[in-house]
């Protein structure tokens, strides 16, 4: 990304961070100039990965670390979740079944489908005990 405007915020793998985040995503993607419905979406998506992280990566320690970067160009939202918690196999990931789901009045399960559903890009990577997240949204 070139010309590229970036914003990082670090915190610790708690619920208690979930607004502030919610805050900071949405404060700098409105600044950015990205639609009220864009701004949910990536709102409901980076909620999502971080309540992930802390359940699944981290297991609700909330002495573990999350960075949040958030970088913009002419083009696109790019808003990057790293931690260092246990990693996801993302060859086991199965899309879930929405109508069962519904029926069984099941709730969970559903962060991954939402994220790939609510943004334009998604990547994920494990190394070195490292995983990284990488969404993008595009402007248009």
């Amino acid at each position: 990304m070139n010309n590229a405007t970036t914003y990082q915020k670090k915190v610790n793998a708690s619920t208690q961070n979930l607004s502030a985040i919610r805050n900071f995503v949405s404060r700098h993607a409105e600044e950015q100039g990205f639609s009220s419905q864009k701004v949910a979406d990536i709102q409901l998506a980076v909620d999502e990965a971080y309540t992930n992280i802390i359940k699944h990566a981290y297991k609700y320690d909330s002495d573990q670390n999350v960075i949040i970067n958030l970088e913009f160009d002419d083009e696109k939202m790019v808003v990057t979740l790293t931690d260092h918690g246990l990693g996801f196999d993302i060859g086991k990931y199965k899309k879930p079944n929405l109508k069962k789901q519904i029926e069984r009045k099941k709730r969970g399960g559903m962060g991954v489908y939402l994220i790939q559903k609510l943004m334009d890009e998604v990547s994920y990577h494990a190394k070195n005990h490292e995983n990284v997240l990488r969404m993008c949204k595009n402007r248009n």
